[in-house]
């Protein structure tokens, strides 16, 4: 059986509408990042600066020296970028407040064993699938090691200072499964989500975590039950890759096979 990579990233997508997957990742069609995507990546680059330097060996630097990879991801992005929603100096901005809070509020209460933990391949060969990815944390808990992903949005934290959990478990077994098969350790603790709000007031950005327990069960399934991998792999393999107009994403600005695609209804 052919293996088929799947980027931990991706699996949501390919479940919410196969057609726009596929376009994606196997077709190679493209479209520039949204402000939004492009600002996630900024403060994913500065926190993982701030927090590789304080890993077992490093030379520790300060939230304002870190904040040097934001301010570079914002005004030098590697991809074409549609600014279109937010302008690059706001996207600065916020930013910039979202990483100083992660570094004075989150990170102290942290002890991350890896950081930015990359997964080259992790082959499943009766599915004919391979994941991969990173995996943006592996922390030290009580409970044993468990995974951290770090989640920017409107609504990643709600106004009780709690992220929002709710949808991310599938892709949260996937970075578990990568982390341990790229650090050769056993995760045992509950996942967790760092959620970092981007609001456009003070107020409105907030930060805050959350837990998934148990995130690799509706993955692997039972002896009576497949899992999701396995409905990814008859997917996938079966190349009926049907769309749905439904999707939230359903539009030009998300997909590159909009204009031409024959299920989007209109």
């Amino acid at each position: 059986m052919k293996i088929i990579p799947i980027r931990a990233s991706s699996l949501g997508e390919l479940f919410d509408c196969p057609a726009r997957w596929s376009a994606k990742h196997l077709d190679g069609l493209t479209m520039p990042k949204s402000a939004a995507a492009q600002l996630g990546t900024a403060v994913h680059a500065s926190t993982g600066a701030f927090d590789s330097s304080r890993l077992p060996g490093g030379s520790p630097i300060t939230a304002d020296d870190a904040a040097g990879a934001l301010v570079d991801a914002i005004n030098h992005p590697e991809e074409d970028v549609d600014w279109e929603d937010t302008a690059p100096r706001d996207a600065e901005r916020i930013g910039l407040a979202l990483h100083s809070r992660y570094c004075a509020e989150v990170a102290p209460a942290q002890t991350y064993r890896g950081v930015e933990v990359k997964c080259e391949k992790l082959e499943i060969p009766d599915l004919g699938i391979a994941l991969t990815g990173t995996t943006d944390r592996v922390r030290e808990t009580p409970q044993g090691l468990g995974i951290a992903d770090l989640k920017t949005g409107g609504r990643a934290v709600g106004t009780d200072g709690r992220a929002a959990t709710q949808g991310h478990a599938l892709q949260l077994g996937v970075y578990e499964m990568l982390a341990q098969e790229a650090m050769g350790l056993t995760i045992t603790a509950p996942a967790q989500i760092v959620g970092l709000n981007t609001g456009k007031t003070p107020a409105a950005q907030r930060v805050g975590t959350g837990e998934v327990f148990n995130a690799r069960a509706a993955l692997v399934g039972d002896t009576e039950n497949p899992g999701m991998l396995e409905y990814a792999s008859r997917l996938i393999h079966s190349g009926n890759f049907f769309g749905n107009a439904k999707s939230v994403l359903c539009s030009a600005k998300y997909c590159p096979a909009h204009p031409t695609c024959r299920f989007k209804g209109d």
